[in-house]
């Protein structure tokens, strides 16, 4: 373990053991004298929630609104703060944590869920985004596209979600990328979206859909992807709400090509 993961296991056996959790055991949990332990005090809540640091901010900001979720807001307005939590169900999920009588499966149910569980859950958020970007493709070109590729570009060659009309000669390429996973797999779009423009050729265009609420606590990442379509690295962003304006784009990237 970390200094992190230390401080955040301090805090949790700092907890007494009780049948059941009222809010004043909340703001407990919650009050520190500075910010790191108040950051402590968030991973604990993500972990007895069951959200990734990512999730939890969120969620936080989702409810909070303007003014962030650190310990300056909690300070200023401690009792919306508590408020939120408990619309979250933290008191509940710590009675019933707390209380759990845990056998040796539930041991290995929590290492499924923290690895595979992780990741079968990103891919399907995925999948279904490229769902939807298909259902678009067939309508524009039918069937004169490949799906999940290796496309042949004038710097080489890169992996993507759609090559229009084919890999070896890919003038429309589409990827796909819908996230609320962890950090690391958002910036991994960057890499992935990079690549693609290195091998394309430079009157190909490369329009991106990601859609996911973890975009709004990872807007730095966000902010870079839209600087490569402001300076024509990208030619267009898309979420699932602007599929009009996709299905549009595409039309006319047909006739551009004369596809």
């Amino acid at each position: 373990m970390d200094e992190t993961a230390e401080a955040i296991m301090r805090r949790i056996n700092e907890i007494p053991a009780k049948d059941e959790y009222e809010r004043s055991d909340i703001a407990t949990l919650m009050n520190s004298s500075n910010g790191t332990d108040f950051r402590v005090a968030k991973f604990c809540v993500g972990l007895f929630l069951g959200l990734s640091k990512d999730g939890l901010e969120v969620e936080l900001d989702n409810r909070l609104g303007e003014g962030g979720t650190g310990i300056k807001r909690f300070t200023s307005n401690q009792e919306t703060y508590l408020d939120v939590l408990e619309e979250l169900g933290l008191r509940d999920a710590m009675t019933a944590t707390v209380n759990a009588e845990p056998v040796w499966s539930d041991l290995l149910k929590e290492r499924l869920r923290s690895g595979r569980g992780s990741a079968i859950q990103g891919q399907q958020r995925g999948r279904e985004l490229e769902d939807f970007a298909e259902e678009i493709i067939v309508e524009v070109f039918g069937s004169s596209y490949e799906v999940r590729c290796t496309f042949q570009g004038v710097n080489g060659v890169a992996k993507c979600d759609f090559a229009v009309p084919n890999r070896a000669d890919p003038l429309i390429l589409v990827e796909a990328k819908g996230y609320g996973a962890t950090g690391s797999k958002m910036s991994d779009i960057i890499g992935d979206v990079d690549a693609i423009i290195g091998a394309k050729r430079n009157d190909a265009s490369l329009l991106l859909i990601t859609d996911g609420l973890t975009w709004k606590a990872r807007a730095n990442d966000m902010r870079k992807l839209i600087e490569r379509q402001n300076d024509g690295r990208i030619t267009r962003i898309y979420t699932k709400q602007l599929r009009e304006q996709f299905l549009s784009d595409l039309r006319v990237l047909k006739a551009e090509y004369q596809l």
